[in-house]
Formats: C-alpha cells, sequence, structure tokens
C-alpha cells in the first residue's frame, strides 16, 4: 500500500477533492500556509494497483505536472473505505503492480553514478578473473553481487516505454560502458597473472573448468538472458527487491566479460570469439525480454499523445534486438549442432568399442574380457572440437594377453569420426570372485 501526498494548485481545490470523492478513496487535506502558489495538500491513502489510475484521474483534474507528488510505502492502513478500495484492485490482474511513477523513479535510482558504476563493475571483473582463473566457483559467484548491472539493463527499458529518452540514453550508455571496462580491467589483469607467474602455468585456457563453460555459448544462452531479463524487470514492476535478480543479470555478464579479457591476455582468438558473442547475446537478451515485459505489463508515457511515439520507438528497438540476437544466433546455432554432432560421435565411439570387446570376448573360450572405461580426446581448440583420440581399458583375466584389440577399435572409430583417430587399448588384469 501506499501514502500519496498532492500539492493542490491554487483554483483546483475543489476540483481535485471532487475527482478524489468521485474515485472513491479516503484522504486528508490540510492548508498550505508558506505562501506560494498551492492552496492544500491532500494525504491519500491507496493500494499499490491505484496508484498510477488515481493519479491519471487528477491529472485530468487539472493536477500539472508542477505539482509535487510523493509516493511512499505505508505498512499499515485502517479504515473501512480503505479496506473496500483494496478489496476492489485485488480483483485486478496484477494488484502488486507499481505505479509508472514509481516505475520510473525505481529505474532511475537503480542506475549509480558514473564513479560508482565504473569502479564497482572493475572490481567485479576483477574477481571474477581471479575466480575463473582459480577455477573456483565461489570466487566467482561473489563477483557477481557486487556488480551493478541491473539498474542500467532495466532503466534503458524503462526509458523506452515510459518515452523518457534522457533515462533511455543512459541506460545504454552505462551498459556499453560497464561491458568495456569489465573486458578492458579483465585483460589487463589477467596479461599480470600471465607474466607475474601468479598462477601455474596454464597452456590452454579452455582446460580450466570455469573458463570452458564460457566459451562456446549455445542456444541455451538465450534462455540465460531471457530470463534474466523478465525476471529483472517482473521485480521491478512488483516494488520487490531486485538485489538477488540483479546476480542473476550479472552472471550473464561479468563472467563471460571477464572470460574474454582472460582469452585476449593468453592470445586464443576462437575462445574471444565464444565468449564475446556470449556476452553480446545475454545483454540483448536481457534487454528485449526487459522492453517485452514491461509494453505487455501496460506501462505507457504520461500524456497520450506521446503514446504513439513511445510504442514506434519500444517496436522499433525490440525489431533491432531481435534481428541482431537472430544474427549472433547463426553462431549459437553452429555451437549447438556442433556440440549434438560430437555428443553423437562419443556415444557411437563408445557402442563401437563396447561391441569389439564383446565380440572379442566371445571368441575367445579361456580369456574373459571386459570393456572397464572409454574416454574421447578432442582438439585443443575452445570451439568447434573434434574428436583426435580414444582411450579404451580393458580387463582380461590375469596372465592372459589379447592381440589386435586396438586394430579392430582403431578401424571402426576412423570410420565413425570420419577422420583417422589414435586409439590406444589398456590392459588391466582383473580377477572375479567365485562366490
Amino acid at each position: 500500500m501506499r501514502l500519496v501526498q498532492v500539492t493542490i494548485p491554487s483554483g483546483k481545490r475543489e476540483t481535485i477533492l471532487r475527482a478524489l470523492d468521485d474515485e472513491g478513496v479516503d484522504y486528508v487535506v490540510s492548508d498550505e500556509t508558506s505562501g506560494r502558489e498551492y492552496a492544500a495538500i491532500a494525504y491519500v491513502p491507496l493500494p499499490t494497483a491505484a496508484v498510477e489510475d488515481v493519479l491519471e484521474v487528477l491529472r485530468e483534474a487539472g493536477l500539472g505536472d508542477d505539482a509535487y507528488t510523493v509516493v511512499m510505502e505505508a505498512s499499515t492502513v485502517v479504515s473501512r473505505r480503505f479496506e473496500e478500495l483494496e478489496a476492489e484492485y485485488e480483483e485486478s490482474e496484477d494488484p502488486e503492480r507499481i505505479a509508472r511513477e514509481e516505475l520510473t523513479s525505481a529505474a532511475s535510482e537503480l542506475a549509480p553514478s558514473g564513479t560508482t558504476y565504473v569502479a564497482m563493475t572493475l572490481l567485479s571483473a576483477l574477481i571474477a578473473t581471479a575466480g575463473l582463473l582459480l577455477d573456483s566457483p565461489a570466487v566467482v559467484v561473489g563477483s557477481m553481487v557486487i556488480a551493478p548491472l541491473v539498474g542500467p539493463a532495466l532503466s534503458a527499458s524503462v526509458g523506452t516505454v515510459v518515452d523518457d529518452q534522457t533515462m533511455f540514453r543512459r541506460g545504454v550508455k552505462l551498459q556499453v560502458l560497464g561491458v568495456v571496462v569489465a573486458i578492458a580491467s579483465a585483460t589487463v589483469f589477467a596479461l599480470l597473472v600471465k607474466y607475474g607467474h601468479l598462477v601455474t602455468p596454464i597452456d590452454q585456457i579452455t582446460d580450466i573448468r570455469e573458463v570452458s563453460e564460457r566459451v562456446a555459448p549455445d542456444f541455451l544462452s538465450l534462455v540465460v538472458g531471457i530470463g534474466a531479463g523478465a525476471a529483472g524487470i517482473v521485480s521491478l514492476i512488483s516494488g520487490i527487491s531486485t538485489a538477488l535478480v540483479g546476480v542473476m543479470i550479472a552472471a550473464a555478464l561479468i563472467p563471460p566479460a571477464a572470460t574474454v579479457g582472460i582469452a585476449l591476455a593468453w592470445g586464443d582468438p576462437l575462445a574471444a570469439l565464444g565468449s564475446s558473442v556470449l556476452v553480446l547475446v545475454n545483454l540483448l537478451s536481457i534487454n528485449l525480454a526487459a522492453l517485452v515485459v514491461l509494453w505487455y505489463a501496460g506501462y505507457r508515457p504520461t500524456h497520450w499523445f506521446r503514446e504513439d511515439q513511445a510504442r514506434t520507438a519500444t517496436l522499433t528497438r525490440i525489431a533491432v534486438l531481435v534481428v541482431t540476437i537472430v544474427v549472433l544466433s547463426v553462431f549459437l546455432g553452429g555451437v549447438t549442432f556442433d556440440s549434438f554432432q560430437r555428443a553423437n560421435v562419443e556415444d557411437q565411439l563408445r557402442t563401437d568399442a563396447a561391441g569389439v570387446v564383446e565380440s572379442t570376448d566371445a571368441d575367445l573360450d579361456d580369456v574373459d574380457i571386459e570393456l572397464l572405461d572409454v574416454q574421447v580426446r578432442h582438439s585443443n581448440t575452445a570451439i568447434f572440437r573434434r574428436a583426435t583420440g580414444l582411450s579404451v581399458t580393458v580387463g582380461v583375466t590375469p596372465g592372459e594377453t589379447v592381440s589386435g584389440l586396438a586394430d579392430r577399435i582403431d578401424a571402426l572409430a576412423d570410420e565413425t569420426a570420419g577422420h583417422d583417430i589414435d586409439t590406444r587399448v589398456e590392459y588391466v588384469p582383473t580377477e572375479t570372485a567365485s562366490g
């Protein structure tokens, strides 16, 4: 619930109070004695969902933009008429939906000042880079907590739907600045770590699990970005804390941006490309989801004659975001297809090895052979990896040997992979108890 304080201009008192009476809301009026152009101040307790409708009625009654309107959160209101009004609005589609004025104010407050924003983004990127190089998920999560990226991501979308160009431009500017600062600081820090020998020498950064997870984005990356953007804007329009959702938005941006910096420092262009695409896809998906949810929720500019302008801007920006995401999806599709194909090849290689071992076991009467493990080795590229080797471990009866198994498995593996594969077979003496 909210307490709305409205300064009533001179000459508008009766009209505005009559409008409040027509809406069936409780209010208290006190005379304004400061000698300014205001006649009175009205204090109006309202359900959260009623604030926007009542303010619209007051504007139609003559409350101009030069009047002071303060909306505050109220913990308790004891009034029969208020309870009736609250019951009426609880039947609306979204009783927790905050007013447009609260939305714009909350979005503005989420975007910090430039200096604070740059400092917090830089620190977040440095911590994320350290966490990735240490292969520590806990440190990476910690970097997300302090990242201030949720504000710019949401304020740009809010500025679009309410036709606030200043808010929109600031949101976009801060988003671009944040990504640039994160990548640049991560690159410099990663270079210091590499040439200062602050970690164990790393030949391939994709050998680090936390890094490898962010260099080959597929279509699931769209789900992460869209989900983060939708959750962020839903939390904002519901008037609840965006702190936890902000961590999700930071998770979609800060670690991938730090991965770009690490890849640049280690001179791995494919890893840098893959993680850069991931950053862009997540950033665009967050903005797209926020825009769609805000427009669907019914937020529009204050004045009706600006609604067409806001609609045009919203649809144009949605179209640009969709087209850009579709273009980037060519890369995502390639990675997704490559992952699917690689998984199929791995499954078939394991099936081939199992089949050869089983048939060999059936042909030998005095020797028992059992497949223990199959490992597929891949090329050391960040993306579009292919199978290069096969390591097969088999158990055999102690004191017995088997010949020709590696050649038989290798012939099938080469055919399955479509190229030459290095096949190794390791024999492990195994004995099974008779009981």
